[in-house]
């Protein structure tokens, strides 16, 4: 069996700004965190002095703090995928945690239906537990409060399950016919 390594993290090379208007930046910043530090910038910047004007002492550090730090800390390496920044880690994150992922069935054969995706209180798991209104205190008044009704279960079932595997050629043919269908006596 062969192995092969990937060497491309080693042969990233990336430009950097070693002069800013005429300000010498020693060995210099990186490019593309300066492009996004700028654009974060002008949004959030921008944004806040459209909507709330000019920033006095005290919110001075809400219109300049959050971009610096987004940029900063964004345009570093992601602990989880190395060739990724942290900025793109985040907004897949909030991609997968706001708009969800298709399924790919039959490798791509037929569209996942709106039931085949995984719902979002399912991606959001505990995430979506600490955005609840209700606070944790009156969370555990009630379930104080409240009786446990007393289930009584019955005896055990017996199971005979006996699993097959489909390939998805099967699966997909399958579907072409509609799912299931009698056809007179056999079955």
């Amino acid at each position: 069996m062969r192995t092969g390594t990937t060497y491309t993290r080693h042969f990233d090379i990336e430009t950097r700004q070693h002069e800013l208007l005429g300000l010498d930046l020693g060995e210099g910043a990186p490019r593309r965190a300066l492009v996004l530090g700028l654009v974060l910038y002008l949004v959030w910047t921008g944004g806040l002095l459209l909507l709330f004007g000019l920033p006095s002492q005290v919110t001075f550090t809400l219109y300049f703090l959050p971009p610096l730090l987004v940029a900063v800390i964004g345009t570093q390496r992601s602990r989880k995928s190395d060739r990724r920044w942290n900025i793109t880690y985040w907004a897949l994150n909030a991609r997968y945690l706001v708009l969800g992922h298709r399924p790919i069935i039959c490798g791509g054969r037929r569209a996942a239906a709106r039931v085949e995706w995984i719902p979002r209180r399912a991606r959001w798991g505990t995430k979506g537990d600490a955005l609840r209104r209700e606070s944790v205190r009156r969370r555990r008044e009630y379930e104080m409060d409240t009786e446990v009704p007393v289930i009584v279960a019955g005896a055990p079932i017996a199971l005979n399950a006996q699993p097959r595997l489909y390939g998805p050629d099967a699966v997909y043919r399958a579907r072409q016919r509609g799912g299931r269908k009698s056809t007179g006596g056999t079955a």
